[in-house]
Formats: structure tokens, C-alpha cells, sequence
């Protein structure tokens, strides 16, 4: 139930020693309150009056304002500490995610990566308020309690000695069995936050191909798995509950039948008699607390060991390139012998190809065929299972996950991401200090003019701003590279495959200036790019199956001439 990594937390360690002095002043409290009101009935029970119980009435309400002052202070500490260590965690999240790039969600899902990063955080600031505050209070307010029952009445203190360890083994034993649900449970949840965005994602082209009703019976069964699991975990949860409470009860009622019987017999006084029995209940509070929020401390820790997961991801980030690299005549890149395999059996399988000099490289093949992953792995977005690159003479580079590379990157995807904030800050990506004349000038050889003249830089774009359309976003992905002086590699992911072919056609026209001068490589299944290549890479289902100018290929190569045939319909 208890991560040990918790208490790694940063800061922890310092507060521990003040949570445990007000887990012994609670239960000092606690004492203080049994005794005085043990004090003023016994009193009223002896005829004394109301008067000679006063003094004992006026020290129990003291007792029972201070213990709610305790708890008062306890949680308004532990709500600021456990909120500023999941602030802490969240930016230590999404430094770790930026730092690892689009392979963490590819892998993980984004829609779970989200849940982690949202719901997860809150699951985990949750766990830390209540391990701090129930685990500590489980564990010292009954021992100070049960040292007081043995001072008072020994005899008694028996039957607390031998049921609290009982209850502790049962609460283990469900406890084992609900930690296993909350853990399946916990995968269904990412699974479902998968499914339900990459739903999201894929609601219009469901509905054009009218697949949304049968993809809506998906989602339903998915929400009605994760029900059945999120009910099977709740009903154990309940269970360690209702037996929690019921030794407890049970333990409590046993010892007020043999104190009664002590009492008829003349053996114990009202006094100690009634203090004890006072106490038992607070004896066994603290852990019917614990019992009643275990199955959200599971949550969080189910939380907490996702989020621990991502920041103890190896980055793998190359120091290999030793600076940014500026493309030139007498640059070079070898891949050598470059696989990339996934868990589907998909990838892409022993590449070697030399690229030297200025050159435009197309990489084409149908879909599934490996050209986003191989793409993703020139960019550094992905780490190759085996096989290594030769950059400039420097071999043994086994990834291009490297800071050095990604400063000479340029990357143009499919679908170019807008950030929330001005047209100025979307503009200036790669270069946040470029004046607003060289941002203008790389609008204007995008395409923009008309959209920056009509609205400025300074308008808001993103979500809250104003709504880009499809060729307007990806001028914008053009015009950062326009921008980007120093950044003379260019990578492409099929940049206009999601255009309609008027903007298509005007996208490219702004495309091309961009390409001279540097070293290029696009992923592409249009035919009308072909032409324009250097040199052409061809896969089909993650296997090269030739390298060369199209006109070679085309005349040589039977598969690119099939593939050709099949792209023209």
C-alpha cells in the first residue's frame, strides 16, 4: 500500500518528525478527553452535582476543541505540502515528457499520458495526504492509547493487545486482493482514456466512412469493462471495510461485557472502568480511517508508480553530435544496418543507405509501410533497435535522440500543432528572438501575408484564440522553417496529405523555395513530389526494396513501378 518512494519525496523527510508530534498530541488529547469525561460521570454518578463535574466538563470541551485545532493544522500542513510536491511533480512530468518526445506517447498513449499527467497528479497529491496523515495516526495514536489502558487497567488492555493485531491481518489479507483489483482496474483506466481519444481523434472519419455507430458499441463495451472492474474493486474495498469494523465492534463489545462483569464482581472502580471503555473506540479509529479511504490510497499509488515510471525513463538522449550541424556539400549521413521493431511485429528492418551533399530525399511506400518511422528516427523522435548512423566521418552513433541534432532540425509534420498564444509566438518556434520583420518576411514566403495584414501578430491562435484552417496551419509549420536560418535539415511527414488539392498545390509552390540548399527528407505518397527528389528511398512493409533517382526506379525497379501504378489508380 506504501511506495517507499514516497518518502524520497523532496522535503519529506524534514516534516516527518512534525507529523508524528501531532500524532502524539492527538492521542494525548484523545486521552485527556477520556479522562475528564470518565471524571465528570463519575462524579455525577457519586451525587456530587453538576458543579463538582464542572471543572471536568470545561477540561473535556478544552480537550476537544484542541484536538480539532490538531486536526485542523495537520491537514491545512498537509494539504500546502502534498499541493506543492504535486506542482513539483507535474513540471518534473512534463520536463520529463518534452525531454523524451513523441516516443514516450507513442508508447505509453497519449490519452493515458493526459490521465497521468491530469488526474494522476490530483490521485497522487490525495496519496500523500493520507499516508502522511491516517498511516502515521494508525500507527502511534493506538500505541499511546494502549499504554494508557495499561496503566489504567492492564486486564483490559488484553483483549486491545489481541484483536488489533487480528484486524491488521485481515486488513492485509483484502487489502492483497484489493490492491490486485485496483491494479487491473487502473490499466483499464488508461486503456479507456486511449480508446476514448483516439476516438476523438477519428470521430469524422468514422462518420464519412458511417463506422461511428459500431465504434460507439467499442466504446461502450470498453466503459462497461472498466465498470465491471472499477465495481469488483469497490466491493473487496467495501468488504475490508465491514470486517475492519466489525472486529472492531466486536472488540470493543467484548471488553465493556468483562469490564461489567469486573464492575458487578467489585473488582475495577466506575472511574478506570469507564475510561478504558472510553478509549477502546479511539483505539481502533485510526484504523477504521485507514480502511475507509484505502481503496483512494490505491488509486494514488497506482498514480504515483505511473508517474514515478515516467521520470525514471531512461532519456536516452545522445551526446554523440558534438554541435548543431549546419548542412553542407561535404556533409554526410550513413544509416547502417537500421531496424526499428515494435511489439506488433511492425517497423522497419535493416536500412543502409549514404546520403552526402545538398540532396532532396524521398521516402515513399504505401501505408504501414515504415516511412513515419523512419522519418521519426532521422528526426530523433525515435531510438532504433539496432544499427547505427554515421554522421560526418563520426561513426557508432546509435541514435539521433541528441540536442545538438534536434538544433538542426526542422520538422514539418502532417498535422502541425498551433499553440495556444499569439501568431508572433507560433511563428517564432525555432527562432523566439527573431525580430518582427524577419517573422513578417517568413509569413510572406509561406503564403501568410494576407492572414498576418488582416490580423497582426499579435492575435491570439490555439485553443481560446481564433481557428486556423488546415493550409493556414500548415503555412505556419512553413513559415518557422522559413524563419529557422540556421537549421538547414528538413524533415517533411507527408505535409499536405490531409489538404485538399487546390491548397495542396499552393502549399507546395511554397514548399519549394524551402528545399534548396539543404538536406531533405519527405515521406510521401504523392506522385507529383517524385520528380522534384534526388533520390528516392521505396519500402513496403518496413523492407527497402530500392534506393535511387526516380527515373532509375522507375525504369528498373518492378515494385516502384507497381507502386506508381497503384498511387495513379
Amino acid at each position: 500500500m506504501i511506495d517507499k518512494a514516497l518518502f524520497k519525496l523532496p522535503g519529506l523527510r524534514n516534516k516527518l518528525p512534525f507529523i508524528m508530534v501531532l500524532a502524539v498530541l492527538q492521542a494525548l488529547v484523545i486521552i485527556g478527553q477520556a479522562y475528564f469525561i470518565a471524571q465528570a460521570l463519575t462524579t455525577m454518578w457519586m451525587g456530587k452535582g453538576l458543579k463538582s463535574a464542572l471543572v471536568a466538563i470545561i477540561g473535556f470541551f478544552i480537550c476537544f476543541f484542541g484536538r480539532e485545532v490538531i486536526n485542523f493544522f495537520r491537514l491545512r500542513f498537509l494539504d500546502k505540502f502534498a499541493y506543492t510536491i504535486s506542482i513539483e511533480l507535474r513540471a518534473e512530468l512534463l520536463n520529463k515528457v518534452f525531454k523524451l518526445g513523441p516516443t514516450l506517447a507513442s508508447e505509453m498513449g497519449s490519452g493515458s499520458l493526459a490521465t497521468t499527467a491530469i488526474t494522476g497528479i490530483e490521485d497522487v497529491e490525495t496519496y500523500i495526504k493520507l499516508v502522511l496523515s491516517k498511516v502515521f495516526n494508525m500507527v502511534i495514536v493506538p500505541m499511546v492509547i494502549l499504554l494508557a489502558v495499561v496503566i489504567i487497567d492492564w486486564r483490559s488492555s488484553i483483549v486491545l493487545i489481541i484483536t488489533f493485531p487480528i484486524s491488521i491481518v485481515f486488513m492485509v489479507l483484502l487489502g492483497y486482493a484489493a490492491e490486485g483489483r485496483a491494479s487491473r482496474q487502473y490499466e483499464s483506466y488508461q486503456i479507456l482514456s486511449n480508446h476514448f481519444l483516439d476516438s476523438l481523434r477519428g470521430i469524422s472519419t468514422l462518420k464519412y466512412f458511417g463506422r461511428s455507430k459500431d465504434y460507439a458499441n467499442s466504446i461502450f463495451h470498453t466503459s462497461e469493462r472498466f465498470r465491471v472492474a472499477t465495481m469488483r474493486t469497490l466491493s473487496v474495498a467495501i468488504l475490508s471495510t465491514f470486517a475492519l469494523d466489525f472486529f472492531s465492534t466486536l472488540s470493543v463489545a467484548t471488553m465493556a461485557l468483562f469490564l461489567g462483569l469486573r464492575l458487578m464482581s467489585g473488582e475495577i472502580l466506575l472511574f478506570p472502568a469507564l475510561m478504558a471503555l472510553i478509549l477502546a473506540p479511539e483505539y481502533f479509529l485510526p484504523l477504521r480511517e485507514f480502511a475507509s479511504d484505502y481503496h483512494a490510497t490505491l488509486n494514488g499509488k497506482n498514480s504515483f508508480q505511473a508517474v514515478k515510471a515516467v521520470l525514471d525513463t531512461d532519456e536516452q538522449l545522445s551526446t554523440q553530435v558534438e554541435k548543431p550541424v549546419f548542412w553542407t556539400e561535404k556533409s554526410s549521413l550513413t544509416l547502417s544496418e537500421l531496424t526499428k521493431a515494435y511489439e506488433n511485429g511492425r517497423g522497419i528492418n535493416n536500412v543502409n543507405v549514404t546520403i552526402k551533399g545538398l540532396q532532396k530525399v524521398a521516402i515513399v511506400g504505401a501505408s504501414g509501410s515504415g516511412k513515419s518511422t523512419l522519418l521519426n528516427m532521422l528526426s530523433g523522435f525515435s531510438n532504433p533497435t539496432s544499427g547505427n548512423y554515421e554522421l560526418n566521418g563520426k561513426s557508432q552513433i546509435s541514435t539521433l535522440n541528441d540536442e545538438n541534432w534536434r538544433r538542426s532540425v526542422s520538422f514539418i509534420p502532417q498535422n502541425t500543432y498551433v499553440f495556444a498564444g499569439s501568431l508572433r509566438d507560433n511563428l517564432a518556434f525555432y527562432e523566439p528572438t527573431a525580430t518582427d520583420e524577419e517573422i513578417i518576411d517568413a509569413a510572406n514566403q509561406a503564403g501568410l501575408t494576407k492572414l498576418v495584414e488582416n490580423l497582426g501578430l499579435d492575435v491570439l491562435i490555439g485553443a481560446g484564440g481564433r481557428t486556423l484552417s488546415g493550409g493556414q496551419m500548415q503555412r505556419v509549420a512553413l513559415a518557422r522553417a522559413f524563419l529557422s536560418k540556421n537549421r538547414n535539415i528538413l524533415l517533411l511527414d507527408e505535409p499536405t496529405a490531409h489538404l485538399d488539392i487546390e491548397t495542396e498545390l499552393e502549399i507546395k509552390e511554397n514548399i519549394l523555395p524551402l528545399l534548396n540548399d539543404k538536406l531533405v527528407f519527405l515521406a510521401t505518397h504523392r506522385l507529383h513530389w517524385l520528380p522534384k527528389m534526388d533520390l528516392v528511398i521505396v519500402l513496403n512493409e518496413g523492407e527497402v526494396q530500392g534506393i535511387g533517382t526516380h527515373e532509375t526506379l522507375l525504369a528498373e525497379n518492378a515494385y516502384y513501378q507497381k507502386l506508381i501504378a497503384e498511387m495513379r489508380g
